[in-house]
């Protein structure tokens, strides 16, 4: 019995990540270019606003070019990771005129 119910509160965690993951994907594909929002920001739209770091590693997971993770910064206005290198991430941003 106990083993079930563990069973299924595990099936809901990832049944609730994956839900969070597909709002902050869709987020983060609606960032207009030349614009950031913060990993914060980003959680608070998806519905948890402390989840910045579940943010963090959703954007280093994709990969999909369709999702502009490099328009997702630090809180502090430091650009943070990027899964491409952090130069990439900076000469990106400033390509579309987000930073200086």
């Amino acid at each position: 019995m106990c083993q079930k119910v563990m069973h299924q509160r595990s099936l809901q965690q990832k049944l609730f990540f994956n839900m969070f993951r597909e709002k902050v994907l869709r987020i983060v594909k609606g960032i207009p270019k030349g614009e950031t929002m913060t990993y914060k920001e980003v959680a608070k739209l998806a519905g948890s606003e402390n989840a910045s770091r579940a943010v963090g590693t959703i954007m280093k997971a994709s990969y999909d070019t369709a999702v502009p993770c490099h328009r997702v910064i630090k809180s502090d206005g430091s650009l943070g990771e990027y899964n491409r290198g952090t130069d990439l991430k900076e000469k990106r941003l400033r390509q579309e005129g987000a930073i200086k």
